[in-house]
């Protein structure tokens, strides 16, 4: 079953200054967002491989998108992270489903690499319901200066009946970072870890 999209929408930040030092160069995050049908709005199925197929088929979607509006070359990217809402007649479970199995396979294919589990978060909401999108290196979660986020929100979804799916990809990780901690720079990608 592929996903029944209703509305595909892009964010793009730029940080320049912060607290009036300037950020060189500046730090840009994207996400990109699909709303679409949820197939088991309101009924419980024990077999969600539906949802979990929608969710690689999405992946690969939403992160050719973000790269894109980032503006970098997918090998270039920093940071990630994944975020689902369900509208009010779905489940936690339908947002888990299309989020973990599958939907990481194809960012990592777009990003040339990716060691470090993709930050996630599910929730369910309303129409306009903040989607809190957690962010962290590509390849190596221990790096303090990437552990971030980006709030993006649709302003007419998730209806009852949908689901909200968003990737967001960074250029780099906080403005200014100081709080210590393995460096980007320090990275052995063995693990995911460091």
């Amino acid at each position: 079953m592929k996903a029944k999209i209703r509305k595909l929408v892009t964010f793009v930040d730029e940080t320049l200054s912060e607290q009036g030092q300037p950020v060189v160069p500046p730090i840009r995050r994207a996400a990109a967002v699909a709303v679409i049908e949820n197939p088991f709005a309101g009924i419980y199925r024990e077999d969600l491989s539906a949802l979990i197929d929608m969710g690689e088929e999405l992946g690969g979607l939403l992160a050719e998108r973000a790269v894109a509006a980032l503006g970098i070359p997918g090998t270039e990217v920093q940071s990630y992270g994944k975020a689902a809402a369900v509208g009010e007649n779905g489940e936690l479970e339908h947002a888990a489903a299309i989020l973990h199995p599958k939907l990481g396979a194809p960012v990592r294919k777009l990003l040339g690499k990716g060691a470090a589990l993709i930050p996630s978060s599910k929730k369910r909401g309303g129409l306009g319901v903040a989607l809190d999108i957690p962010l962290g290196h590509k390849d190596a979660a221990f790096v303090r200066s990437h552990f971030d986020g980006m709030e993006v929100r649709v302003n007419d979804a998730p209806r009852a009946n949908e689901i909200m799916v968003a990737v967001a990809v960074t250029s780099g990780g906080r403005p200014l970072p100081r709080v210590g901690g393995l460096k980007a720079s320090e990275i052995k990608g063995e693990d995911g870890l460091r």
